[in-house]
């Protein structure tokens, strides 16, 4: 299975249309972003994709997005969501709660640690768990999101070109 990750778009819709134009292109089959969305528009983009989301440090008035995203019909896991994908475990966290990143990585419970915040492309394996961050696609240079496929392991990083 290809997951499309995201991260970071904090409101800012024209790399976030990029970056989902190039993981279809890449043939995702489900979308993962790590928080700090940023509004209505984005969930607008997310609208209609099979796709869960959680909310960053930067997501305010959460309430309000919430309740707008279940009028889409997006799956949205909060501040930490847990997922099976293709056969591999999924934790997915934003990233600035350092403590419950630490708590999950010395489970070695999950596959796979998706997380965003630093706004800076990682993937890199700690003990029984693969962490990826996909970078961020606002306020950052290169603008980054990433897709992986479970069955080979292969995480790819790819630019997106505002």
């Amino acid at each position: 299975m290809r997951v499309g990750i995201l991260s970071d778009t904090h409101g800012h819709i024209d790399a976030l249309k990029i970056a989902l134009e190039m993981l279809r292109g890449a043939r995702a089959e489900y979308f993962i972003h790590c928080g700090d969305v940023g509004g209505e528009r984005v969930l607008d983009q997310l609208a209609g994709l099979p796709c869960t989301f959680i909310w960053g440090n930067n997501d305010f008035d959460v309430a309000s997005l919430e309740e707008y995203a279940a009028k889409l019909g997006l799956s949205c896991g909060n501040r930490f969501a847990e997922l099976t994908l293709g056969g591999k475990s999924f934790a997915v966290l934003h990233g600035d709660d350092a403590m419950l990143k630490r708590k999950i990585l010395d489970q070695a419970k999950y596959d796979y640690l998706l997380q965003g915040h630093t706004h800076v492309f990682r993937s890199e394996r700690i003990g029984r768990t693969h962490l990826i961050n996909p970078g961020a696609l606002y306020r950052a240079s290169p603008k980054t999101a990433a897709w992986l496929d479970t069955e080979s392991g292969r995480v790819h990083r790819l630019v997106v070109a505002v």
